[in-house]
């Protein structure tokens, strides 16, 4: 299931509490399509699919927009609409679409249409309150009235001062380098309060996108995001300073936390592809699925290879497309699973395992290593009593890959910025080779934590 700490919330009204009275049943399907022959797109004008700062992205890292990137085939989803369901988005890179319907005997004249390769079933509502849908209630009832002051006694970086120490990040920052001009895209479940929370105003926020509900308040839903965002935004000095303060970012909802579905695949496929789009750098994914309520859907150690699920297949192609994604390794080391999530087993990312304040990885660190005997995690970062923001305003702590995901993931960020001549490869494997277990890389730790100065100034300065 999705490693992410979420907080009980009102719901929308009373029917959605009693909705198991009269309500048809909803289902999901991912269709896959067989080709991109019928598209009105081409790879000479990428412009109308991807952004300027995406396309400066790829050629500043000599990448070639190529059939992939092409949007799925307008005809095609026409066509399948045409049947009686509704298209809900789509994934270009896997040649998708994610369709809605009442009556499954639909499906069955959409996989008999000539461009249809497959159908599949990836989410079922029985009752309305499984169905997500908007939060409506007053947010600012979570707020502390007399929020602390920040206490001038205390370091610099609050009680963040340790996560980025152990990265040595400070130099870096010191050096100037910040996340300035970096574009951090955020895939979560949720911001809440982030757009009302004081020490969070300053933080330049470019916009905001929901694949779960589109109709919803991307900040009335959970607060996992929100912590997520605040170890690497928040500059508020002796209180807490993240490790990218002077980024800006995006803030997408990929995850639904009110039910365990295979269709958050699909959500966190076009969520990626819309974070690409819009030109981010960065990525951070603070999510990881092995268990669905359907156990039929539950993912197989043998799937982990980075390329059998949808969701590791697309996060396997990132750094293709010249962004850096940093994902939650998992919280499962002390469960019954132990080891990593999808998408942590994708290949080319950095999926981050978590130490405690000592640099000793927590009991509940997921392993690796993947299926196919890559090293997982890669690196390692601050995750036991991570500093985060609370929904209420004030700074307090929390456990989980969830946190050393972002707080490494922000130090990537400052780092590009030093050295905006990498790729997306170079870079990571820039921080790999700095990790204190770089010589001899395990299963627990992957290649360690990373000495982002060091990493720096190995470039730079040749030492």
């Amino acid at each position: 299931m999705a490693s992410v700490l979420t907080m009980p919330l009102f719901a929308q009204n009373a029917d959605e509490q009693t909705a198991d009275t009269v309500f048809t049943p909803t289902y999901k399907y991912r269709v896959t399509l067989t080709d991109k022959k019928a598209t009105e797109h081409s790879v000479r004008r990428p412009e109308e699919f991807l952004s300027q700062k995406a396309l400066e992205r790829r050629e500043r890292q000599g990448i070639k927009v190529d059939k992939t990137d092409l949007p799925v085939c307008r005809v095609y989803l026409e066509g399948i609409a045409s049947v009686g369901v509704k298209v809900l988005m789509t994934s270009k890179w896997n040649n998708t679409a994610l369709v809605q319907c009442e009556d499954t005997t639909l499906m069955n004249k959409v996989s008999r249409l000539p461009y249809v390769k497959e159908v599949r079933k990836v989410a079922t509502y029985v009752r309305k309150n499984q169905v997500p849908t908007p939060k409506r209630y007053d947010r600012t009832m979570f707020l502390e009235k007399n929020i602390p002051a920040p206490d001038a006694n205390e370091p610099v970086y609050g009680t963040g001062q340790v996560q980025i120490d152990q990265l040595n990040g400070v130099l870096l920052h010191d050096s100037g380098f910040r996340g300035k001009g970096m574009t951090i895209a955020i895939l979560d479940a949720g911001y809440l309060n982030a757009d009302i929370i004081p020490a969070l105003q300053s933080v330049n926020i470019l916009g905001t996108r929901d694949f779960v509900c589109p109709e919803s308040d991307i900040y009335a839903e959970s607060s996992h995001g929100m912590q997520v965002l605040s170890c690497m935004a928040m500059n508020t000095p002796h209180n807490l300073v993240g490790t990218a303060p002077e980024a800006s970012f995006w803030l997408i909802r990929s995850e639904d936390s009110g039910s365990e579905q295979m269709v958050e695949e699909d959500y966190w496929a076009a969520a990626i592809e819309f974070a690409d789009s819009v030109g981010a750098d960065v990525v951070n994914s603070s999510l990881g699925y092995t268990v669905f309520d359907n156990p039929a859907d539950n993912v197989h150690y043998w799937e982990q290879d980075g390329a059998t699920r949808l969701i590791s297949r697309s996060a396997s192609m990132v750094a293709s497309k010249g962004m850096v994604l940093c994902c939650s390794a998992g919280n499962e080391g002390d469960g019954t699973w132990k080891r990593t999530g999808c998408p942590a087993d994708a290949k080319d990312v950095l999926a981050v395992g978590a130490i405690d304040f000592k640099g000793v990885n927590t009991r509940f660190s997921s392993l690796g290593h993947t299926a196919d005997g890559r090293i997982k995690p890669d690196v390692m970062a601050r995750g036991g009593n991570s500093a985060v923001m609370r929904t209420n305003g004030v700074v307090g702590s929390a456990n989980g890959t969830s946190f050393s995901s972002p707080i490494l993931c922000g130090m990537v960020a400052c780092l590009w910025q030093a050295l905006p001549h990498l790729t997306s490869y170079e870079l990571m494997e820039l921080i790999r080779k700095n990790g204190n277990n770089a010589s001899h890389p395990d299963n627990v730790y992957g290649y360690g934590v990373p000495d982002f100065y060091k990493a720096y100034g190995s470039v730079q300065y040749g030492r």
